[in-house]
């Protein structure tokens, strides 16, 4: 697909504008400034006029945007002819905050420099929202209208895992809205995705898993450092903490998982590799050692981890602590639930300091892993066609995305949930996500919305 070089330019100056608006999400509301957001909101009605004469608009919750566009009713791959049966594109437009001081450019610059759009969410995630958009507006110009009523749905408290996203979901059930395909943040097409495997492939997530937020905290005697009791709480932690680390989970081979082995391994040049990953009904415990022994992301595929990420105890040297605390991110798998995670911790911990010990494990924040996506569907067929009609000659695969992302709200009311940004992504892009200098290259951001366009020919 070709752009003119007006389409060109709008693309780029409608997203170097968005960039420009600091929308930086924060827990504490006090400390955001919300005519940002407003200012944001503002810009896209400024920007994108045909979507908003042609659709109906809503403000649902605090930072909510929902914009619906119906549909003809002309039906689909699998035969429906009822509008009704919405299809969702989602993304959000706030963004983590950014250190000016370590970036060698301004976070929030909005210009463009080398080929490249920089500045803080241009890759998380205003790219996609901004393709997502131009590709639309684009549409609608020239006389394209949705088979299937169309929802864009963009919310501003992702990064704090905040309420408007279930809120959205909740307007859609209140409404009694059914849909049937969403689309949001996640995979990407990379590059060396595994051994063995030299084709570049599109990650679709179709599963994310869970995320419990935990305080194990021990209570003990404070007093001066120079008489210290047996077991003071600090040490006790630090023997809980020993024990969660040498405790690893089991390994579940969930369905994202296998459907990913099964597709590296059917692709793999590596003999040994393609004879693991395509057997797994005899290399399943073999791959689960190997996973437990190396650790990263294949680990974190097949097992519920735990990560012991806060230290807490006293504030002085020579002063014993009354209590001391270690904070713990689980990431769950599958079967796995926050129940199991919090009963699994308490266990541990009473084991390790004694039954004397005063120990409470409280849940901070939580949510189980989501529902694993239909892939048996026109959904699914129609998205990896789309794919390959923007890539041709990739690789498609689910995946299990580790992380946690907005759409796992719409599990509530679909199955049909998929995660995929739209674009390719190098090492250097992803490490970029919530890091320095964030930027997108000119070309990936024209490419996205190539996806897009194509994606609107099948919904």
């Amino acid at each position: 697909m070709t752009f003119t070089e007006t389409e060109k330019q709008k693309i780029v100056s409608d997203m170097c504008r968005m960039i420009q608006c600091k929308t930086v999400s924060n827990l504490d509301g006090s400390l955001v400034e919300w005519n940002e957001f407003e200012k944001f909101r503002a810009l896209l009605k400024e920007i994108f006029p045909k979507i908003y004469s042609a659709c109906e608009f809503y403000k649902v919750g605090k930072t909510g945007i929902v914009h619906k566009i119906s549909g003809t009713g002309s039906g689909s791959a699998d035969g429906a002819s009822d509008a009704k049966h919405a299809v969702v594109l989602m993304a959000h437009y706030d963004v983590v905050p950014a250190e000016k001081e370590k970036w060698s450019f301004e976070p929030f610059a909005g210009d463009v420099a080398d080929g490249y759009i920089r500045g803080r969410g241009t890759m998380d995630t205003k790219g996609t929202l901004c393709a997502c958009l131009e590709a639309v507006e684009a549409s609608l110009l020239s006389g394209w209208k949705p088979k299937h009523d169309l929802y864009l749905c963009f919310s501003g408290e992702e990064e704090i895992n905040g309420a408007t996203c279930n809120e959205i979901v909740e307007w859609f059930k209140t409404n009694g809205i059914s849909v049937d395909f969403v689309l949001d943040e996640g995979g990407a097409i990379v590059d060396n995705v595994f051994p063995g495997v030299d084709k570049r492939c599109a990650m679709i997530g179709t599963a994310e898993k869970g995320s419990v937020f935990m305080d194990v905290v021990v209570k003990g005697k404070s007093g001066h450092a120079s008489a210290p009791p047996k077991s003071s709480a600090a040490g006790l932690a630090g023997k809980i903490v020993c024990q969660i680390e040498k405790a690893p989970c089991k390994a579940e081979f969930t369905a994202p998982v296998k459907q990913l082995f099964k597709i590296m391994g059917k692709n793999n040049k590596n003999p040994v590799l393609k004879f693991l990953l395509c057997n797994l009904w005899l290399t399943k415990p073999l791959l689960s050692f190997a996973s437990s022994a190396l650790g990263g992301e294949l680990n974190a595929m097949l097992h519920t981890t735990c990560a012991v990420t806060m230290l807490d105890g006293s504030s002085s040297y020579n002063v014993l602590p009354s209590k001391a605390s270690a904070g713990i991110n689980f990431r769950l798998l599958g079967s796995d639930t926050v129940e199991k995670a919090k009963t699994r911790i308490e266990k541990i911990a009473r084991k390790a300091a004694g039954k004397k010990a005063e120990i409470s494990v409280n849940v901070v924040s939580a949510n189980n892993p989501s529902i694993e996506s239909d892939t048996d569907c026109w959904q699914w067929k129609s998205l990896s066609e789309v794919v390959h009609k923007t890539w041709p000659e990739i690789l498609v695969s689910p995946y299990l995305m580790l992380a946690c992302s907005d759409s796992r709200h719409y599990c509530a009311i679909t199955d049909k949930v998929y995660r995929f940004s739209g674009m390719y992504m190098s090492k250097a892009d992803r490490a970029m996500i919530h890091g320095i200098d964030e930027k997108i290259s000119i070309e990936t951001l024209l490419k996205t919305v190539e996806f897009y366009k194509n994606l609107l020919g099948v919904v």
